[in-house]
This record gives C-alpha cells, structure tokens and sequence, in this order.
C-alpha cells in the first residue's frame, strides 16, 4: 500500500485519551487509537506522537498559581499519557520509545533530535512527552518544533471535530467547514486550530496540518493513506 506521507508527527489531545470521563485515562478509547497507529505504522509510515496533558492539569486554569510551576505541572501529565500509550501500543507488539524534554531517565529517554530520527527510520513510533520543555509554550507549538525537528511531511492534528469551522459546531448548527485553510487565515481570523505561536512556527517551516476527528481514529489510517479527510491547513 502507497501511502501519502514518509513521517507525521501525531498530535494527541489529552482530552481525547479520556474519553467520556472527562479526565485521566479511558483504555477502551487508547486501545481505539493505538489499533489505528499501529495499523498506520505498518503501512510503512514513520510515526511520532506528540501528547498533551489536559486530562489531568490545565496550567491556564490553575488560579493564582505561579505560571511557570503550573505548566511544569502540565508536562508531568503529558508524560503520564505518553507512557500509557506506550504501554497499550507495546502490548500490541508495536516498538515504542518514550523521549521527554526534561530529563527523568528513570522512565525515558531524554529528547535527543538525532536519536528520535534514527528511531523513527528503524520503525519505531516514538512518543514525545513534556512539551518542549519549557513553560509558556503549548504541546501544540511542541508539535510544530519537533515536526520541524524531525522533518516531519505533515502534522495530523486529531480532535474531537471533523475539521475547522468558521464558528464552533457544537454551538452554532450553521457553522461552515472549510477543506483547506491557510496559516496566515488561520492566524487572522483567530480560528481553532492551534495557538498563534504554532501556527506561525508551521507557517515559518512550511508543515502543513491535517485536522480531523479523532472518534473515529480508524482516520489516522486514512490521512497516512492521503484520503480526503478533515480540514488541510497549510500555505
């Protein structure tokens, strides 16, 4: 099977990983997920997954607490999920790495750009946890910097809508989709795909972004194979 894209880099909601709890982590909807990365996987697509930690931390609504202390907070969470992915994707046979951008060598490796490439071109999906690292950046713009890093083809940002809209969806039954976007749209009408700061950083590096719906995560395999899914944001 020819696919579309060599490499992608994955971004993971921690939402998602909750399913209808609402919070931590619901393993029927891991398994879900993992199924179709695994499935993607053997198409001969290079995978890394960035995750983010929502399930657990919220840094933006942690009240009068220090900023920097809350999104550290938050990179702890995006390392928890990226090691119950891995755990799930594994006991599927799939071999996984688990890099973090602080250092915890007592459960990962630390984020070394190299060795995460020379992961990805021996078929392992690597997992990148703790964002980039550093407070005052989303796991969003985190995907954007390791994309770049990695040279990844494309960002699959997987949501829980199928694509970006003029007007959330879910309030406004009018609301239209758009099939492609630019950055500089996405950044000027302030729409719901990713932060500024990530969007720009795509945008800089030329990395288009795959938005679709994550319910259905047999999707993942879909845009591996470069079918007409979702919103494509790119300029």
């Amino acid at each position: 099977m020819q696919t579309k894209y060599k490499r992608v880099l994955l971004k993971l909601s921690g939402e998602a990983l909750a399913g209808e709890k609402k919070f931590g982590l619901d393993y029927e909807v891991i398994t879900e997920i993992c199924k179709s990365i695994k499935e993607a996987a053997e198409l001969g697509t290079e995978i890394a997954i960035v995750v983010g930690g929502g399930n657990f931390w919220r840094g933006r609504s942690s009240g009068s607490m220090d900023r920097t202390r809350a999104d550290h907070i938050g990179m702890l969470g995006t390392t928890m999920n990226a090691l119950a992915v891995a755990d799930v994707l594994e006991n599927m046979g799939v071999v996984v790495r688990v890099q973090t951008a602080i250092a915890m060598q007592a459960v990962a490796e630390p984020y070394i750009r190299n060795r995460a490439i020379r992961h990805l071109e021996k078929g392992r999906v690597v997992i990148f946890g703790c964002g980039t690292g550093n407070p005052f950046f989303s796991t969003d713009t985190a995907s954007a910097l390791r994309a770049a890093e990695i040279e990844a083809d494309v960002i699959f940002k997987a949501t829980m809508v199928d694509g970006v809209y003029d007007k959330d969806p879910n309030k406004y039954p009018d609301a239209v989709k758009y099939d492609e976007l630019t950055f500089s749209e996405v950044i000027a009408k302030g729409l719901a795909v990713m932060d500024s700061t990530a969007a720009a950083m795509c945008r800089d590096n030329d990395i288009p972004v795959l938005v679709f719906n994550l319910s259905r995560p047999e999707n993942i395999v879909s845009a591996v194979k470069g079918e007409r899914i979702g919103t494509l944001v790119r300029d």
